[in-house]
């Protein structure tokens, strides 16, 4: 994020009049600033480069590098604290979205999503938490868990987490907020949130969206009926 908290956006989209309607929802919000647009992947990732936004509204399908390519060179930047992606897709289900989160995105939101809830999630991921509502993480989270993984992590990539973080980790695969796992754990939520931090470095994640994923592909927890 910036000293004066505004959330610089680079917007990816090959249609011009829908990155003029996301500019123009945005901009009508303190706060948010477009800096920057693109029509493909490969001019995505340069005005990342240039610009270092906090957020990049990434769309999947468009000529040339596509959004899932796009975010893994975003993410390959290793820049933590900014330009975070956030997947834009027509169908809640489509195929790249599993892939995209592997890659990296930081959650996504659909095309149809109401203005309100995608200044929203903006700020939720510029804050550096995991866009993925209740009512979309149980199916999304179920049913890419459920899909055959490539290199899937070794379980002792945890082996440098204490009894206390894992527990922690098992909770927000769950989809669980501070609050919640503070309350389950009888920990304070400034507790929780220092094991997170711990968390995300030992396991070098960038946000929850990552730590669920990561929880899912190590066996950590299981998807319901699975």
């Amino acid at each position: 994020m910036t000293v004066d908290d505004t959330i610089r956006i680079v917007l990816v989209d090959d249609e011009q009049m829908v990155r003029s309607g996301l500019r123009m929802i945005l901009e009508s919000e303190d706060g948010l600033v477009v800096v920057g647009e693109a029509g493909d992947g490969a001019a995505a990732v340069e005005q990342v480069k240039r610009l270092d936004p906090d957020v990049v509204l990434m769309d999947i399908q468009m000529p040339g590098m596509n959004g899932l390519d796009a975010t893994r060179e975003i993410v390959a930047l290793r820049r933590t604290d900014s330009s975070r992606v956030l997947v834009l897709t027509t169908f809640d289900l489509d195929e790249y979205v599993y892939e995209a989160l592997r890659a990296g995105a930081s959650g996504f939101l659909l095309k149809r999503t109401p203005a309100t809830d995608l200044i929203a999630g903006v700020r939720v991921v510029a804050a550096g938490e995991a866009l993925l509502s209740p009512s979309v993480t149980k199916r999304l989270i179920g049913e890419f868990a459920r899909r055959p993984a490539i290199d899937r992590p070794s379980p002792t990539a945890l082996d440098g987490l204490t009894d206390r973080e894992r527990e922690v980790l098992g909770l927000i695969a769950q989809g669980l907020s501070n609050r919640e796992i503070a309350e389950k754990l009888f920990l304070s939520e400034g507790t929780v949130k220092t094991h997170i931090k711990r968390i995300f470095f030992k396991l070098d994640l960038r946000d929850r969206t990552q730590a669920v994923i990561l929880a899912y592909d190590i066996g950590l927890v299981a998807p319901a009926g699975a």
